[in-house]
Order: structure tokens, then C-alpha cells, then sequence
């Protein structure tokens, strides 16, 4: 069911529609990733000395470094750590028009969704950013102590994060509060394979980039698919 529900996803890709909403989530995504990267590199800046030797390679000056040609190797590297919390800023922006893409074509006869206003979406998104990078935080202790498998915890961390926040947000267009927390828990196991399946490419650089949009797009496929809803039938 995941499968199909991307694969739907990944055929859209050539819908006007799509590709418009597509062309703006990823410009945003980098404009996200840039200014979290900006941040970053600021935040080591004051953590680390500003120059430091490494063996063979002589002096390095970290902030010369991260702004210089250098850090475009860097600016990949970190995005594989950044592209969850910039993937949890873009739901609040442009969940509601991905959705929207999909349901007009795959679901054309459902009723209007519920329209989740831009102040509400953004605060959904705050409010979850602050969830994503709290609890990377607090995992980054396990990332360090089990080093040989921190990529699967990671995975598996914010798999399950972003699988119960998106299937939260997708159903909220369709449902009451009530009904979308029902919707999460009946069918937890499903969400959380599809939200470990989206935060494996997040950590693929240049493959990220699409991956907020097209993961919009699967689960609002898997709202629909979870709930028996077919194109002729309304939710």
C-alpha cells in the first residue's frame, strides 16, 4: 500500500499543477536548508576554535571553510542532519496545496477539505519543528553511543516522528482533532513504516530536496487508501 501510494505520488510529477507546487517546495526547501545551514555553521562557529590542524591536511579555519568552496561538500553533509526539521517546517506551508494537487486528480468527487488556515499550518509546523529538534537532542546521546548503528536510530527516530505528525496532519483536512488522533493510532504501524520510508532518502543529499513534497503526496495517498475512500466516494 505504501508503495503504490508513492508510486502515485511519483507519476503526478508530471502535472502542471504538481510540478508548480513541486518547483516551489523545493525552492523553499533550499532556502530552509540554507538558512538552517547558516545557523549551524554560526552555532559551531561559537562552540569550536577558529582555526584547528588535522592530520595531513595542515591548518583549517572553520568559518573560511564553511563559506568558502568547501562548503559545498559541507552544506550535502549537514543536509542529511537538517532535512528533517526543514521537511517539519514545510508541512505547515504547503501540506494543504500538495493535498489539494492530489485529491483533484486522484479523488476529483470528494467534498471540500477542511481549509487549514497559513497561521494555523505555520503554528503546526513550529509546534512540531520544536518536537523534531528537541528529540534529536535528546537521541543525539544514542547516536553517539551506538555510533555503528546511529544511522538506523536515526531512521527509526524521526521514521516515527514524521509518520505520526504528516498522517496526523493529512486526516485533520478531512476530520475533527478526535478523528484524526483515531485515524494516527488505528493504523500506527502503517504511518510509521511510511514516515521511516521518507526519512530514509531525507538523508540522501540532492535526493532530499524532493522528498517534503512527494511525502505530502503519499500520505495523503495513504489517508484514502486507509480509509477504503475510492475516487467515486466521499470521505
Amino acid at each position: 500500500m505504501i508503495l503504490q501510494a508513492f508510486l502515485k505520488s511519483l507519476g503526478q510529477l508530471s502535472d502542471r499543477r504538481f510540478l508548480m507546487v513541486l518547483g516551489l517546495g523545493v525552492g523553499l526547501t533550499l532556502v530552509l536548508l540554507i538558512g538552517f545551514y547558516i545557523g549551524f555553521v554560526t552555532l559551531v562557529g561559537l562552540i569550536m576554535p577558529d582555526t584547528f590542524n588535522l592530520p595531513w591536511i595542515g591548518e583549517i579555519t572553520w568559518a573560511e571553510t564553511a563559506i568558502s568552496w568547501a562548503a559545498v561538500p559541507l552544506f550535502l553533509l549537514v543536509s542529511v542532519f537538517l532535512m528533517v526539521p526543514v521537511a517539519s517546517a514545510f508541512m505547515g506551508i504547503f501540506l494543504e496545496q500538495v493535498a489539494d494537487a492530489v485529491e483533484d486528480v486522484h479523488y476529483p468527487d470528494l467534498p471540500q477539505a477542511r481549509s487549514v488556515g497559513i497561521l494555523e499550518g505555520m503554528g503546526d509546523a513550529a509546534r512540531f519543528l520544536g518536537v523534531v529538534i528537541g528529540v534529536n537532542l535528546v537521541a543525539l546521546v544514542g547516536y553517539l553511543l551506538f555510533a555503528p548503528i546511529a544511522p538506523l536510530l536515526f531512521w527509526v527516530v524521526n521514521g516515527f516522528l514524521l509518520g505520526r505528525e504528516y498522517g496526523q496532519l493529512v486526516a485533520l483536512r478531512r476530520t475533527d482533532a478526535a478523528g484524526a488522533r483515531a485515524f494516527r493510532r488505528r493504523n500506527s504501524g502503517t504511518l510509521f513504516a511510511a514516515g521511516v520510508l521518507m526519512a530514509v532518502p531525507l538523508t540522501i543529499p540532492v535526493v532530499n530536496l524532493l522528498v517534503p513534497i512527494l511525502g505530502a503526496a503519499t500520505f495523503t495517498h495513504l489517508y484514502h487508501m486507509l480509509n477504503r475512500v475510492a475516487p467515486s466516494r466521499s470521505a
